[in-house]
């Protein structure tokens, strides 16, 4: 029975070594992007913009694909949203193929705040993620 026991055990430890990574990195990117005006969840949903516009030239992307790549549930994914359009890092719009979507999209000063701190962002995580090699 002690067999069965540790496959489980390790199983269960690796996954909280998972999360605990994970939190450790929240943290110090939340730190690295405080004196920027953001938090972790801020820029992932700017990085998120910024790669879409890149990727396909599209200017914007409908609220549900942000939702479906960022770990934020619909009530504060929509806050995180008024916040970053509050401060004119965003903008929303409806969507034209369906009245009942919205769209987002970069603003010029969401695309030059999001350049001026996405290499601190990738810093950070070239630094956290390389404890785990």
């Amino acid at each position: 029975m002690a067999a069965k026991k540790q496959p489980e055990q390790a199983l269960v430890e690796r996954w909280r070594d998972i999360l605990a990574l994970h939190a450790r990195t929240q943290c110090e990117v939340d730190r690295a992007l405080h004196g920027h005006g953001l938090c972790a969840s801020d820029f992932e949903v700017l990085d998120l913009l910024a790669e879409g516009a890149a990727a396909d030239g599209g200017p914007a992307h409908r609220v549900q694909e942000i939702s479906d790549r960022v770990h934020l549930s619909q009530s504060a994914l929509s806050r995180l949203i008024g916040r970053l359009e509050k401060d004119g890092l965003v903008e929303r719009a409806m969507c034209p193929e369906d009245r009942r979507g919205v769209r987002v999209a970069l603003t010029a000063k969401g695309r030059a705040l999001h350049g001026e701190v996405r290499p601190v962002q990738r810093a950070v995580l070239a630094r956290m993620l390389a404890q785990t090699d």
